[in-house]
């Protein structure tokens, strides 16, 4: 009977099935990529926000998979790194052709007698399985075809790469611990240097991580002694295993390349945030690197010398005029913050007075106002949302009777507010959206207080519209990143041009700022330029914005959180880091005043005389005004120089008495906030020319309203309104004619008056 054995491949066969394997592999390694591909294909996981000129302003972690650095070339790879992972790993590099058949030999004859040997995988053999998968160690191990696929692989690149090719694109990447790939990513996060500065135990510690990338610290500083030990035999320091251990504890624990890095977090993780620049190594932005860089110590600095008056953070942009990008962007303080993630650029913020100049432009558009028109500055009571609001000026002083050029450069606010009536609310709401800004209610919400910046708005978007007020009153967006010019939309005009010019030029007249701001602030630079400030309510908030020729810059320093400042001014808080960026722009730039558009002429003015002090309410001057709206005199008191005088009076030109308030052509705003009571017009009579009181009695003197008209009611029939040289009538919308008569009914003297604004009572409106 024959005896039965074991079905067994004979030696022929095992061989021969080896070398079919080995065939099969030797396809894929064939399909290698070469050095320059590899190279290419590397991604770092940190994006690079790059400046105009291609300078990185900040790195930001945009992959959180992996945390992988930029390719490190092998010239700027430490020597101590280079001879640490040689001598840990492949001895013999530089000698075997990608498969040390020694090694090789050794480890066979140690697991035939079940020894412990270093194994035989070279670096070119680990590199050919991090660049194909498909030979990748798993948790059991190789199989065979996957190490005869490695070995025939490791041939190919050997024999297709230079071995200096070989160990940089190994160092690049090898993971070495946890999330970290690559020698750049292992030298920043663990030792916080470039790989070019790691020294003898920096390197033995990286050499140890090859090969147990997640052992536990005191098995890596063990085994990094060893290493250290054979870079250095003779050295007694690499023998003391304890501190090195110590040490590699220390290293293993640091995290110290943090996921941000620059000076313009803010618009690099905006950018970064949008679809078309995910996945991207580098994306150029329009910001300046030397600008970014000097506004942001700029503002860190000046915010250092306010410490004390709880004021954290700020945010700066600037503008170019031309062209609308962005050359500097810094949101937050940065480490001064304790909210430095948020951006202060496009956070919602109360603008207080910094909307003014769109009020006025509009008003001068709408020849309700030119700058010389006068406005009352007196206490009013404004509702807001947070309740009753009584507006205040910087000095906390009012000023009676100033000139439309005074209130807006010296930043009065009843003023304003009296100016919103003549506007509207609504219209004033529809000004600032064409003008791009956001604002999240109505018109209707925000009411009279908008004129005092009741609303919440960017600084991105106010800048920008300051920007318009530069441009002759055109709106585009502004832009940050740079690249092939994109089709840019068609400019709005916003403004009306002649409007823009005017008001940038009472917003550059350092003596009407003076009353609020004296005459030499810091808001009064030694070029061109045109700056409005701004506080809001509680002093949450100080702004400054302000144009020159060719820049516009926005400033904002408050608190993220909303924490009111202590003594912190417009000139004190944010006017100085604008002074100085502006500065800076200017250092070799001329800034000239622009020049006037069509429609607009000057005209030599004065003021009539103060009721008070008998002093022309403001000085002489030379006034700018769109074509149609300019005029000589501007009084409250008295109408001398006025050539239709005589035309009004009448036969009344010889009288002894002439009506010294109101002046002729006063337009009087009524504020519904304001009590009527308060809101009386005051009716002044005074001798005229050498006539003394004698010459009139002043109990027969007689106020009467004749033809008034408004709201579509027709001229009514003359009604009396007051008696004496002083009366007080309670005025309504529309336009009158108030004469002075005597006792007999002869007209003394008349004046035209129109009332804008909301309606009274009739029956009050008479006085009785």
């Amino acid at each position: 009977m024959t005896e039965l054995r074991p079905f067994s491949l004979s030696p022929l066969l095992r061989t021969t099935a080896l070398a079919l394997l080995a065939l099969a592999s030797a396809g894929t390694a064939l399909a290698l990529p070469g050095f320059a591909e590899v190279q290419q294909a590397h991604r770092s996981s940190e994006t690079e926000l790059l400046s105009r000129e291609g300078e990185v302003l900040q790195r930001q972690r945009t992959d959180a998979s992996v945390r992988r650095g930029d390719w490190v070339a092998l010239a700027d790879v430490s020597p101590a790194l280079r001879t640490a992972l040689v001598l840990s790993e492949d001895k013999r590099f530089y000698e075997h052709s990608g498969v040390d058949w020694t090694a090789v030999s050794a480890a066979a004859w140690g697991n035939l007698w079940n020894r412990r040997t270093r194994g035989a995988s070279t670096i070119t053999m680990q590199l050919a399985g991090l660049l194909d998968g498909d030979w990748r160690q798993g948790p059991g191990g190789r199989s065979v075809v996957q190490k005869l696929g490695q070995t025939v692989a490791a041939q190919v690149l050997d024999r297709r790469w230079r071995k200096d090719q070989i160990l940089e694109a190994y160092l690049n990447l090898v993971p070495f611990r946890g999330e970290i790939v690559g020698i750049d990513a292992l030298s920043r996060s663990l030792f916080g240097k470039a790989a070019h500065g790691l020294d003898a135990r920096e390197a033995a510690i990286a050499a140890a991580l090859v090969r147990a990338p997640n052992a536990s610290p005191e098995r890596v500083g063990r085994r990094a002694c060893g290493v250290l030990q054979a870079m250095a035999p003779e050295d007694a320091a690499a023998r003391d295993c304890a501190a090195m251990e110590s040490f590699t504890a220390s290293a293993l624990q640091r995290r110290q390349w943090s996921a941000s890095e620059g000076v313009a977090p803010h618009l690099a993780r905006r950018l970064l945030a949008q679809p078309g620049f995910r996945g991207q190594v580098q994306v150029r932005s329009t910001l300046s690197a030397p600008l970014q860089r000097f506004a942001v110590q700029t503002l860190q600095q000046h915010l250092r010398e306010l410490q004390g008056r709880n004021v954290e953070d700020g945010a700066v942009v600037v503008l170019d005029n031309a062209t609308g990008e962005v050359l500097a962007w810094v949101g937050s303080s940065g480490v001064l913050s304790q909210a430095a993630e948020v951006d202060g650029v496009t956070a919602l913020r109360q603008p207080g007075s910094t909307l003014k100049p769109f009020l006025y432009a509009q008003a001068l558009a709408e020849r309700r106002l030119t700058a010389a028109s006068l406005i009352e500055d007196s206490s009013a009571h404004i509702p807001t949302q947070g309740g009753l609001y009584i507006p205040q000026n910087y000095d906390r002083r009012f000023k009676g009777w100033v000139s439309a050029r005074t209130a807006l450069a010296s930043s009065l606010n009843v003023p304003a507010v009296r100016t919103l009536v003549m506007v509207t609310p609504d219209a004033f709401f529809a000004q600032l959206q064409r003008l791009g800004l956001p604002l999240r209610e109505s018109g209707g919400y925000y009411g009279f207080s908008l004129a005092l910046g009741s609303a919440e708005v960017p600084l991105l978007q106010l800048t920008n519209a300051y920007r318009a007020l530069a441009n002759g009153g055109q709106m585009t967006p502004a832009r940050w990143t740079a690249g092939p010019p994109e089709p840019q939309p068609a400019p709005v005009q916003a403004l009306d041009a002649r409007a823009a010019f005017i008001v940038g030029d009472m917003l550059s007249d350092n003596m009407a700022r003076a009353p609020t701001f004296g005459t030499d602030s810091v808001l009064a630079t030694r070029f061109w330029t045109a700056v409005k400030t701004g506080t809001s309510k509680d002093m949450r908030d100080n702004w400054a914005l302000g144009w020159s020729r060719h820049y516009t810059v926005g400033v904002w320093v408050g608190n993220a959180r909303g924490d009111a400042m202590h003594s912190v001014s417009g000139t004190s808080g944010a006017a100085p880091v604008w002074a100085a960026i502006m500065g800076h722009l200017h250092q070799a730039r001329v800034s000239r005043a622009p020049r006037p558009p069509s429609g607009v002429v000057q005209q030599a003015v004065r003021f009539g005389p103060d009721a008070a002090t008998g002093l022309p309410l403001e000085s002489a001057r030379s006034e700018w005004f769109m074509a149609g709206t300019q005029q000589a005199l501007f009084a409250m008191e008295g109408r001398q120089g006025v050539a239709a005088a005589a035309s009004l009076r009448g036969t009344a030109a010889a009288s002894p008495v002439r009506i010294a308030r109101p002046a002729d052509g006063t337009i009087l705003a009524l504020d519904p906030d304001i009590p009527p009571d308060r809101q009386r017009l005051q009716l002044t009579a005074r001798p005229a020319g050498t006539a003394a009181a004698t010459d009139w009695q002043d109990g027969a003197l007689r106020w009467r309203l004749v033809g008034a008209a408004g709201h579509g009611t027709a001229p009514g029939a003359p009604r009396e309104i007051g008696r004496g040289a002083a009366a007080a009538w309670m005025p309504w919308p529309g336009r009158h004619r108030i004469e002075l008569i005597d006792a007999a009914g002869q007209v003394l003297d008349s004046v035209q008056v129109e009332v804008r604004g909301a309606g009274v009572v009739a029956s009050r409106a008479t006085g009785r």
